[in-house]
């Protein structure tokens, strides 16, 4: 009895902590040490400072045989994300560090590299000024919008196929940020030189990644950050507006995708082109992002002829949503990667359209969330297509 009344009021306290937390979640760029009023820790000195939050994300899929057959094909029940995250500073907030663990399968790289990496991120900040900071060690590099976004920002449960296929993800390095204002423009310059290979490889080659990215905010800054948080749960009460573009470089890149995928037989060169926009007014939400993988020879082979090759190719994806007064968002998705001639025997253009519903009780730290999607092979989007099927998605997440 002692027990579960223990466990009781731990959950009335992660509870009340949630409902605390300030603005709207995570932050992948820059340790979360500003007004947070969860579960943390400072010296009287504030010579330290520490901070402890978590989220999972639980959810039920189904998938169907195709677009006329209705008969279940595969069914996903699953933890998809389960993560603790530690934020602080030592000395003062100039020093900074954010490490974040993952628990679930799906987030251990499994699949690609054979073993459990629960490691995501562990980095120092170095603040010069507060416009200008430094980072050293593994986290997200200055990608696409919706990769830097954390998961727990999203409006739908996953991101769209075009960032699975060409996202840049985490890496091993410096990075560097440096915001400016130039008069009511906003504008965020970011780069990084890393080793390319992704997280938590023991050893590298000598070729290193180089990303660069510049962003014009042209209305101003987005309240909360809310540029790098999906739909407007901020209803912002003018116009605002982000453009961005970057390019990254991977030079001898050992894996299939640079930072992710499987490893390739040959180390390859490649260039990859991310473009994003966003648009918030009023409830109101419209996203896109274009990108492009440009290779000379995405092939790779073994002695015994097998294969293994980059996805050269080009995507684009546009969300569009609209938060209602009582916090239900409306949401619609559209999304197609095509791979270029060189390995289009190998890789079919891929469209998915789809919709989404969902109830946010405190923003995105707890919310609930359903879609509907059609899948769409070849291009062909006919019901009679035998290779198109539809889904559904249904997922809950809370964090703190």
């Amino acid at each position: 009895m002692k027990g579960n009344f223990s466990f009781l009021l731990l959950l009335v306290l992660l509870f009340q902590a949630s409902y605390m937390s300030y603005a709207q979640g995570e932050l992948d760029e820059k340790a979360m040490i500003y007004k947070f009023k969860g579960l943390q820790y400072a010296t009287k000195d504030t010579s330290f400072y520490i901070n402890f939050r978590f989220r999972m994300q639980n959810r039920v899929g189904l998938f169907t045989n195709s677009a006329t057959d209705f008969g279940i094909s595969q069914v996903e029940a699953r933890v998809r994300r389960l993560r603790m995250r530690v934020d602080g500073f030592i000395i003062n907030k100039k020093l900074a560090y954010s490490i974040q663990l993952s628990f679930a399968r799906a987030d251990t790289d499994f699949e690609n590299s054979g073993f459990v990496n629960i490691v995501r991120d562990a980095v120092l900040f170095y603040h010069f000024t507060p416009k200008f900071y430094v980072a050293f060690g593994q986290n997200k590099l200055p990608g696409n919008r919706q990769r830097v976004n954390s998961s727990g920002q999203l409006q739908f449960a996953d991101r769209s196929i075009v960032n699975s296929t060409f996202n840049i993800d985490r890496d091993f390095g410096i990075k560097i940020y440096y915001t400016e204002q130039l008069g009511n423009i906003g504008l965020n310059l970011k780069g990084a030189v890393s080793t390319g290979e992704g997280r938590s490889v023991n050893f590298t080659n000598n070729g290193l990644a180089y990303t660069g990215r510049i962003e014009i905010l042209p209305l101003g800054q987005f309240t909360n950050n809310g540029d790098y948080s999906e739909g407007d749960l901020e209803r912002e009460p003018k116009p605002k507006i982000s453009i961005a573009g970057g390019y990254c470089y991977n030079h001898k890149a050992e894996r299939t995708a640079g930072q992710l995928g499987k490893e390739l037989y040959e180390a390859r060169n490649f260039g990859t082109l991310l473009t994003d926009f966003i648009f918030k007014y009023k409830g109101w939400a419209y996203s896109a992002e274009y990108m492009k993988r440009y290779t000379d020879n995405p092939f790779t082979f073994n002695s015994t002829g097998s294969v293994r090759y980059i996805y050269k190719g080009q995507g684009t994806n546009h969300q569009l949503s609209y938060l209602f007064k009582k916090n239900y968002e409306l949401a619609a998705r559209y999304s197609f990667i095509k791979p270029d001639k060189a390995i289009s025997v190998l890789e079919k253009q891929q469209d998915v359209v789809e919709l989404g519903a969902t109830k946010y009780f405190n923003k995105h730290r707890i919310k609930l969330q359903w879609s509907i999607f059609y899948n769409v092979k070849d291009g062909n989007f006919a019901t009679t297509n035998s290779s198109n099927n539809w889904g559904t998605l249904m997922q809950i997440e809370l964090g703190i």
